[in-house]
C-alpha cells in the first residue's frame, strides 16, 4: 500500500497552509499536518492499540476467560483464526472502507488480541511479563527513532526480510523436532521484527508523502501503519519474553 521514497529524498516537515478549491485556485483556509504531526499520531493509534490489548488481557484474566482458552483449544484456535481474519479483510479493503471502519477493525484485532494475551498471566511470572515488556518498549523505541531519523533508504530491506520470515518458519518446524532450536528461533524473530520496526517506521514517511493530497486515504494509511508497528511491537514482545522465562528454568 505505501510506496517508498527513494534515496536522498529529503522530506519537507515544515508545516504549509495550502487548499486547492474546485475552481483551482488555491487559499489558505487549510493546514496541512506536518510529518512529525502526522507520525505522532500514527504512533498514538498504535499505543491506543496497545492500551487495548493489555486491558481486555487484564480483563481476561481476572474473569477466568483466560483458563477458559487454556482449557478449551477448539476456542482458542477459533480466536487466532478470528484473528487473522480481521487482518486480512483490513488490508485487502482498506482502500474500500471508511477511515472510522479502518480503526474499528484495528481496535477488534487489539481486543482478540487481549483475550489471547490473558492467556499470557496463566503461562508466564509477571516479573517475566514485565521485565519482557520493558525490554521491548527500550528496543522497539531504538528501532523506531533510527527507522524514522536515518536517511538512508530502508526499502531495500523488504525482501530480505521476508526470507527472514521464512526462514523462521523452517526453524519453527525443525523447532518441534529438536527443542534447543526454540532459542535460536527467539532471537532470530527479535532481530526481524527489530528491523521491520525501523522499515516500516520510515514507511510512515512515505505514505505521508504519498497521499498528502488525499486526508481520507492519509488517514487510512496511519491506521494501517499503526496495525504494522503494533504487530512489530507485539511480535518482539513473545519472542523476547520466551527467552526471559527459558532463563528463568
Amino acid at each position: 500500500m505505501n510506496q517508498q521514497y527513494g534515496p536522498g529524498f529529503e522530506p519537507d516537515n515544515n508545516a504549509f497552509y495550502a487548499n486547492q478549491g474546485p475552481d483551482g485556485v488555491f487559499s489558505t483556509n487549510a493546514r496541512y499536518e506536518t510529518l512529525a504531526e502526522y507520525t505522532a499520531k500514527t504512533f498514538g493509534w498504535m499505543f491506543a492499540g496497545l492500551m487495548v490489548t493489555f486491558l481486555v488481557a487484564l480483563a481476561g484474566y481476572t474473569s477466568g476467560i483466560g483458563i477458559l482458552l487454556l482449557r478449551n483449544s477448539l476456542l482458542f484456535w477459533g480466536l487466532a483464526i478470528a484473528e487473522i481474519a480481521v487482518v486480512m479483510v483490513m488490508s485487502a479493503r482498506i482502500h474500500k472502507i471508511g477511515v472510522g471502519s479502518a480503526r474499528g477493525m484495528f481496535f477488534l484485532y487489539a481486543a482478540l488480541n487481549g483475550l489471547v494475551f490473558s492467556c499470557y498471566f496463566y503461562l508466564y511470572q509477571m516479573f517475566d511479563l514485565v521485565l519482557a515488556f520493558g525490554a521491548t518498549a527500550l528496543y522497539f523505541g531504538i528501532m523506531a527513532a533510527y527507522g524514522y531519523l536515518t536517511k538512508q533508504d530502508l526499502s531495500g530491506w523488504a525482501k530480505p526480510l521476508m526470507f527472514g520470515l521464512i526462514a523462521m518458519m523452517i526453524v519453527s518446524v525443525i523447532g518441534m523436532f529438536f527443542g534447543g532450536v526454540n532459542i535460536l528461533l527467539c532471537c532470530v524473530g527479535i532481530v526481524i521484527f527489530a528491523c521491520y520496526t525501523a522499515y516500516d517506521t520510515q514507511k510512515i514517511k512515505a505514505a505521508y508523502f504519498a497521499y498528502a493530497g488525499n486526508p481520507e486515504l492519509a488517514k487510512k494509511a496511519s491506521v494501517f501503519s499503526a496495525l504494522e508497528l503494533y504487530l512489530d511491537f507485539i511480535n518482539l514482545f513473545l519472542y523476547i519474553l520466551r527467552i526471559f522465562s527459558r532463563s528463568r528454568d
